[in-house]
């Protein structure tokens, strides 16, 4: 069984735009089945690409099982299948012994940077580097599967 433990948090954007920072994968997904308790998605990376599961979240882990699949199934499921899908580029960066993914949105989500951190177990102590800001782990609209029906562009203040 996979479990994912995840943590997810906003940035300090005058920090992080001053990072230097090493080159980004573009990243495509959509998702099959986007309902609260599961999902369903396909993410493809330049020339890779994923099918995931996903259970409902609880606290910061979840259920999680991924599977590489051909690039070309990818796309044809993303095109055929897919009842959302969002764009984004992501940046792994190592800070401490761990690596942050730190996604860019673009598109809908333009303007929106989220920073994640995999953990081991929920009480793993970690540093956070000084780009990083609030944390949004349990903010539902901050879920990439939530973005795809409740864009960025769309909230309020």
């Amino acid at each position: 069984m996979g479990i994912e433990i995840e943590r997810k948090f906003l940035l300090h954007h005058d920090a992080w735009n001053k990072l230097v920072k090493p080159v980004g994968k573009s990243l495509r997904q959509g998702y099959i089945l986007n309902d609260p308790a599961k999902t369903i998605r396909v993410r493809i990376a330049e020339t890779k690409a994923w099918l995931t599961i996903k259970g409902i979240t609880l606290g910061a882990s979840r259920l999680e099982y991924e599977y590489e699949i051909p690039l070309e199934e990818a796309k044809e499921l993303l095109d055929n299948f897919s009842e959302g899908e969002l764009d984004k580029i992501r940046y792994e960066i190592d800070y401490q012994g761990k690596t942050w993914e730190v996604d860019v949105f673009s598109g809908d989500n333009d303007g929106l940077i989220v920073a994640e951190i995999e953990l081991l177990s929920e009480d793993e102590d970690f540093e956070c580097p000084e780009w990083i800001g609030v944390e949004v782990t349990g903010d539902k609209r901050y879920y990439n599967a939530s973005l795809t029906t409740y864009p960025f562009k769309d909230w309020t203040a």
